[in-house]
């Protein structure tokens, strides 16, 4: 969802039946958000982005924090003569979709060109009419290098309007100064460590990893079975076990110490090592949560020939290289490994950037929830939140 630089991960290749799964996440939620139905908007239907030659001018783009590294929004600013306003105000997809929402329903980006959210969002976000269709010749490296098991998801078959940006992985973080012992979800509810656990806000995760922890398969879970795990983490909030559900600003509780473990993504504890080199992330003893994000373009952008510059640009081995290297989750790029191979062999093999069957075999693609399932749920787990 929302991200470090520098990552650490562990051995062999990344298999085509684990990126997948991975990209079959639909319901998908990746970094933060509450989650909720499908409310107002999509009375017209989404333009197609007008390319207009050569890019120039400004683009603006709202991404998650520690999504990125250093380098990259510069050399595309030299290559392409774009000036870039890059911005790290995305901590969840609910809650960036509530500040976008009454915008975008009046035609509006709030001067953005490109989002990175959740499949699951940009999926309900083009229901509503929100998002452009692409124009694929501005975008010739993403049709020749987007990895082939994520050319054709359920929910934008042909990747009509969203392109892939990260992968990725929902577990646990700890520091393993002070919570050594924290191997699964089920050991953030001990009492051992009350007041200094993070819980993530989103409904598609915090609430399908406890299951996991109830050991119900969240694939296969009734609506009662989601309405348990709530109660479940309903009753650890009001006890103060939980110390607060969060988005991507976990982070400022890990490094402050107010948290010792908390729900997180696989990405992030790198970036955090660099503050403290006692934090860890950790694939959870019942699994994790697989979960995928994507850049679109709104309806209103401004300068979308520059927006899909970007996405073109992003989408060179080499950059997508710098990038993984930097913020350590799943590349959807093709041959970014076999030039980690050469530059970096350890991170080649690292299972973070480029998980093993193996490692992820416990793991679950977010749950699709949908209807009045949806609607019970989402309020259920919003009263806790709100709580």
């Amino acid at each position: 969802m929302p991200k470090p630089d520098s990552r650490k991960r562990f051995a062999p290749l990344m298999v085509a039946a684990t990126i997948a799964a991975l990209a079959l996440a639909l319901g998908l939620a990746a970094c933060g958000g509450g989650g909720g139905g499908i409310e107002g908007g999509g009375e017209k239907e989404a333009p197609k982005v007008k390319l207009e030659g050569k890019p120039s001018g400004s683009v603006t783009i709202s991404n998650w924090p520690l999504y990125i590294d250093k380098g990259t929004v510069p050399a595309f600013e030299k290559a392409s003569g774009v000036k870039v306003n890059y911005i790290e105000d995305i901590n969840s997809n609910e809650e960036f979709f509530n500040k976008m929402q009454p915008l975008l329903a009046k035609g509006e980006s709030g001067d953005r060109s490109i989002f990175v959210l959740a499949d699951y969002m940009v999926a309900k976000m083009h229901q509503l009419g929100y998002l452009q269709e692409l124009d694929k010749s501005g975008l010739p490296n993403v049709e020749r290098n987007l990895s082939p098991s994520l050319k054709h998801p359920g929910f934008d078959p042909n990747r009509s309007y969203t392109v892939p940006w990260q992968s990725g992985m929902t577990g646990v973080i700890v520091n393993t100064e002070k919570a050594p012992d924290v191997r699964s979800i089920c050991d953030l509810f001990n009492p051992k460590y009350k007041g200094k656990v993070d819980m993530l806000n989103e409904v598609r995760e915090a609430v399908p990893l406890t299951m996991k922890c109830e050991g119900v398969d969240p694939s296969q879970a009734s609506e009662a079975d989601w309405m348990k795990a709530i109660e479940k983490l309903k009753a650890a909030a009001e006890s103060g076990q939980i110390r607060r559900f969060t988005g991507n600003d976990y982070a400022r509780d890990l490094t402050s110490g107010d948290a010792v473990a908390v729900m997180g993504w696989s990405g992030d504890a790198v970036q955090l090592q660099e503050d403290n080199p006692n934090l860890e992330w950790r694939m959870p003893e019942e699994g994790c949560m697989l979960w995928s994000e994507d850049m679109v373009i709104p309806v209103g952008a401004p300068n979308p020939t520059a927006a899909e510059a970007w996405m073109n640009f992003v989408y060179e081995p080499k950059v997508q290289a710098n990038i993984a290297e930097y913020v350590n989750y799943v590349t959807p790029v093709e041959g970014v490994k076999q030039v980690l191979a050469k530059r970096n062999p350890e991170l080649a093999n690292n299972q973070l950037i480029f998980p093993s069957a193996s490692f992820t075999k416990k793991c679950s693609a977010t749950p699709v929830i949908e209807g009045q399932e949806e609607q019970n749920v989402v309020k259920a787990f919003n009263a806790v939140l709100n709580g």
